[in-house]
């Protein structure tokens, strides 16, 4: 018992350490060991990025407080509807605007409709009214020059583990960046 008590508390202990300040969800170490957990298992299952496009922009003309409140408003909707839609799901958060959820493949096409649905529902209304009405905000962008920006949206890039392609969670890291920059 005082065995399994102890290796709770490493695996508490390493978990804790990895959780996003912002968000509360598990970081990059306790994403590797969810991956790697379900491939040990042979599991079928869907690794599922998500980012926010123009979100650089967003944080840029609200200001960073705001920017958070838009990561912690992502992080509720990616959970809630991981959690609402399948009881094997696992949600983590990279950092910034980059979020990693895994589930089960049977529910990986309903889990990502629900999740743009809501977030597409819930993201204009961080702006004001007239830049809703518009549909854009005008901002600087990387170059110093003003530009239009529309309203921010969520790109989800969705990785298949169903003919056990991979061994490794680096593997799937590999080619989940990749999926990124396909994604922007």
């Amino acid at each position: 018992i005082i065995e399994a008590k102890i290796e709770m508390l490493i695996s508490r202990s390493k978990r804790d350490l990895s959780v996003n300040p912002t968000t509360k969800l598990p970081g990059p170490n306790a994403i590797e060991f969810e991956i790697d957990r379900r491939l040990n298992k042979g599991q079928k299952f869907a690794v599922c990025y998500a980012d926010l496009d123009n979100f650089k922009a967003y944080n840029d003309y609200h200001g960073y407080v705001y920017g958070d409140k838009m990561i912690l408003i992502t992080s509720h909707i990616i959970r809630n509807v991981v959690q609402d839609l399948t009881n094997d799901g696992f949600v983590g958060h990279i950092g910034g605007d980059d979020f990693i959820f895994v589930v089960p493949l049977d529910s990986v096409d309903a889990i990502c409709q629900n999740i743009i649905a809501t977030f597409d529902r819930m993201a204009p209304y961080r702006y004001s009214e007239a830049d809703r009405e518009k549909g854009w905000i005008e901002v600087a962008n990387r170059r110093g020059v003003m530009e239009r920006f529309p309203i921010v949206t969520i790109s989800i890039a969705v990785i298949l583990n169903q003919k056990k392609m991979f061994s490794h969670p680096g593997e799937m890291s590999h080619m989940m960046a990749d999926l990124k920059k396909y994604t922007k």
